[in-house]
């Protein structure tokens, strides 16, 4: 082969690697900033689809907020002694979105959001993004637990199914008390139809897996920090809809005029929720239709981020097959991890409050590692009941097949 066709072929293997380069990415990059799948929505609902309304809705904003979820679970832990009015002028002085410091009355809720963080990242990145598809999919999620028998009225909470729109409501019977449900979701919603994409489940600390299949837990008599619940789910326009001045009874402590233009998008403390980014705290959005919409550039990092998404997709679905799924999310679920810290490397050029995320991930790297591999899917099936009275609490996974045991959860 003579000189000139070596400096020829040389040449166009630089010209390749440039075109798969960083503008190769970036370009990728924008063609994959593609929604949730619906089988991806139902996955990451199906462990809190069945929860009450009131609730559902603090925990969609919270998602969010990722940052200040990990900021308000350790504030949690550190003022437990704090009640009555003390723990009212306390929790004000925080800084964090109300529906972060609504969830202070649900200390189990903050831990599943804070040990889970990938998950809770992924939850907000889908509700900013598809707001009305996460609601209608909780919607579905509902019908298919009802179509089993497995959703019904009972004393601790009421199940209304409005006429007309068919939607199906879920609120606590004493609007004092909130019941937080616990659940098998591979039981609950019948046969799961994505193989692929097994449904979370997460089991508090202080649940024993039994052999109820839909357990109502201890109700939480909600307090001062409730007072921030503004939002509630607006079923029939898909969105969480926001009225500062409700819960005036419950925390008279509030400034709620500082909220008002930055919570909702109506006049008076009234209308649709809205994200704040401010409230992000330099966590990347997962998109570029995100990122623009709130003026916040997405990293670099992020970007790659999506154009691995893009690559590995065509690869997962023949892995599926052989029940080797988990392998993608495993790998996604490292990338968005990674996602957090850089938001909190750049939390600690400002208040210093990114080590706290830093520090959680480096305790919990990934979250769902171990649950998800479609390998161990056959497993849990195999081990049946056994395997589920036997996993650790506060356990989040997916993979379990109805064979897996209708031992959803037991009592907090």
């Amino acid at each position: 082969m003579g000189t000139g066709s070596i400096i020829v072929r040389m040449l166009s293997v630089f010209l390749a690697v440039l075109l798969i380069g960083p503008q190769g990415i970036s370009a990728q990059s924008g063609g994959e900033d593609k929604p949730f799948k619906q089988e991806e929505l139902e996955q990451m609902l199906a462990p809190i689809a069945l929860y009450p309304d009131s609730l559902l809705a603090q925990i969609f904003m919270a998602s969010t907020y990722p940052l200040e979820v990990v900021q308000a679970r350790r504030w949690v832990k550190a003022n437990q002694k704090l009640v009555g009015e003390a723990l009212t002028k306390a929790l004000e002085k925080e800084n964090w979105d109300p529906s972060v410091k609504s969830l202070v009355n649900f200390p189990q809720v903050l831990d599943m959001m804070n040990e889970k963080l990938d998950w809770t990242q992924k939850l907000g990145d889908a509700f900013l993004a598809q707001q009305k598809d996460v609601m209608d999919t909780v919607q579905k999620l509902r019908a298919k637990a009802q179509e089993e028998g497995n959703l019904k009225s009972t004393e601790e909470q009421k199940v209304i199914v409005e006429k007309g729109t068919e939607t199906i409501v879920i609120e606590s019977s004493n609007p004092q008390v909130v019941y937080v449900p616990a659940y098998n979701p591979t039981v609950v919603y019948g046969a799961w139809p994505y193989p692929a994409y097994p449904p979370y489940y997460y089991y508090p600390p202080g649940y024993a897996a039994g052999t109820a299949l839909f357990s109502i837990g201890v109700g939480v008599a909600v307090g001062a920090a409730w007072g921030y619940a503004w939002g509630h789910c607006g079923w029939g326009h898909g969105e969480v809809d926001i009225d500062v001045n409700r819960n005036t009874n419950i925390n008279t402590n509030i400034d709620r005029s500082k909220y008002q233009n930055k919570v909702t998008s109506g006049q008076g403390g009234r209308g649709s929720w809205q994200h704040n980014p401010e409230h992000r705290k330099g966590v990347s959005y997962r998109d570029q239709a995100s990122a623009q919409r709130f003026d916040r550039a997405p990293s670099r990092d992020a970007q790659s981020r999506e154009a691995f998404r893009g690559r590995a997709e065509a690869g997962r679905q023949d892995l599926a097959g052989t029940g080797q799924a988990g392998g993608r999310q495993d790998l996604q679920g490292r990338g968005e991890t990674g996602s957090l810290e850089r938001g909190a490397a750049q939390q600690r050029r400002g208040d210093g409050s990114g080590d706290l995320a830093a520090a959680q991930q480096r305790s919990s790297p990934n979250a769902f590692s171990g649950y998800e591999k479609g390998s161990q899917t056959g497993n849990f099936s195999a081990r049946g009941h056994q395997s589920m009275s036997s996993s650790r609490a506060g356990g989040f996974g997916g993979g379990m097949s109805r064979g897996g045991g209708r031992g959803g959860g037991g009592r907090r």
